[in-house]
């Protein structure tokens, strides 16, 4: 059962009645094809398209669920260049060029079932026109450019094991003052050393991270089974590699998991967090990895360090090793061309590499 997916549907029926008609229509009809995450997402782009609408006067209705297919229909092109500046510029949003585009192709998508797949009764499409085929999406994040973006912002070769140290020894001198701050890190530490240890030996994403059960570890084999992010079987967990130098750090953590997180029979998880008020440990959410990733990282002196760039990290030092297609099935791409973003990151970093080894060979000869 992947944890998160559950969740994601749970809250996708909650929202789906809210909406008009022809969204839960679309939404019925991309369920076999889409996880429950990634729905839920189209459905949050919707709510806010739809609410601007209203906002904006391009709707007669008072309530989303009210929106008329026919108000759609009415759009012009620059109401959509209108809403594309409101995702821009909306201080209450503060959105990124990619998830403007990403929200943008979350539109077209709807525009497209309801013009060209849906039908009304007389088997005539239910939009007759698509304001959302006029409009030019620009792709924001080729391999380079995405490349270009990291570049200085990952741990590379020895800041990996200097970043480990640092949460297995040296963060508790920077809190010793803050006895709060000092309590929490003595209780987690070795949970936090081994779930930073296994992204960064084995690439894995947060998602994949929280939804571990602890017969998902075979550290005998070096391997973890996941669920993988765009797979809709929940049936077939995908085995991933983890290197030996996470494995004492898993089994340090997995001899002590039980005990110190009062972990009770019926949970299967292979992180804990206690919560505030409670007596038993359960899963730890995705936020609060995220949330204690950044906390390490701001006091190690890398403020953008976040739990993605863990596994960039992991990936631009495995692709130094390996082929590109080795990358992209550890890393669990669909397609090799997201994987090329490590061959552009790992060009400068070899390029460095040799620079240093020529420096030091210079140094030595003039000794």
């Amino acid at each position: 059962m992947n944890v998160i997916k559950v969740k994601d549907r749970q809250e996708l029926d909650k929202r789906v009645p809210k909406m008009p008609w022809y969204i839960e229509k679309f939404v019925n009809y991309k369920l076999p094809d889409l996880s429950p995450s990634s729905l839920l997402e189209y459905v949050r782009d919707y709510e806010l398209f739809l609410t601007w609408m209203i906002v904006e006067g391009l709707s007669k209705a008072t309530v989303v669920k009210d929106v008329a297919l026919s108000e759609l229909e009415r759009l012009h092109m620059d109401s959509i260049d209108h809403f594309r500046m409101f995702l821009a510029t909306d201080p209450a949003h503060a959105n990124t060029r990619t998830t403007i585009t990403r929200k943008l192709s979350s539109l077209r998508s709807l525009f497209h079932y309801l013009s060209q797949i849906a039908e009304d009764d007389d088997f005539y499409p239910l939009l007759k026109r698509n304001v959302m085929a006029k409009v030019t999406i620009k792709r924001t994040h080729k391999p380079k450019d995405t490349a270009a973006k990291l570049e200085g912002k990952l741990l590379q070769e020895e800041e990996i094991a200097e970043f480990m140290a640092y949460i297995a020894h040296y963060y508790e001198k920077d809190v010793a003052d803050n006895k709060q701050a000092l309590f929490s890190y003595q209780l987690n530490q070795t949970r936090d050393s081994c779930i930073v240890s296994l992204i960064l030996h084995s690439g894995l994403r947060v998602s994949e991270v929280v939804n571990l059960n602890v017969d998902d570890i075979d550290v005998k084999k070096q391997l973890c089974y996941v669920f993988r992010k765009g797979k809709n079987d929940d049936t077939f967990k995908t085995p991933v590699y983890f290197r030996q130098e996470a494995t004492a750090d898993l089994i340090a953590y997995l001899q002590l998991r039980d005990v110190r997180y009062k972990a009770p029979r019926r949970e299967k998880a292979l992180f804990l967090a206690i919560a505030n008020g409670k007596k038993e440990g359960s899963r730890m959410t995705k936020r609060a990895i995220q949330e204690m990733v950044i906390k390490y990282a701001k006091r190690f002196g890398k403020p953008y360090l976040s739990v993605h760039k863990l596994r960039h990290s992991f990936a631009t030092d495995y692709y130094l090793r390996n082929d590109l297609y080795m990358t992209q099935e550890q890393l669990g791409h669909a397609s090799p061309e997201t994987t090329q973003i490590y061959a552009h990151l790992t060009d400068k970093t070899m390029a460095e590499a040799i620079d240093r080894i020529r420096s030091e060979n210079k140094q030595a000869g003039s000794v």
